[in-house]
């Protein structure tokens, strides 16, 4: 499952360089998540480190993209396989 950050973000800053895919970015209003690159920190970290640093908890996971953890981990691979 890719996360998502509700429109309550406060635009802290504190996610973003907490991602170690690089899927965070700042959207037109808010901080935003790419589900192609959101592996829930799997294959890094035990738990997502952007949940774990949000102060006001605002990051949820997406119903929209719901994957396995072996999905996650084959995304993870894709990813870093360069």
């Amino acid at each position: 499952m890719a996360l998502l950050i509700k429109d309550n973000c406060i635009n802290c800053d504190m996610c973003d360089p907490e991602c170690p895919n690089e899927a965070i970015t700042f959207g037109a209003e808010i901080y935003e998540i790419d589900p192609d690159k959101c592996t829930e920190c799997v294959g890094y970290y035990e738990r997502p480190t952007c949940i774990d640093v949000c102060p006001i908890n605002c990051i949820i996971v997406d119903p929209a993209h719901v994957e396995s953890e072996a999905q996650l981990l084959d995304k993870f691979a894709e990813l870093h396989s360069s």
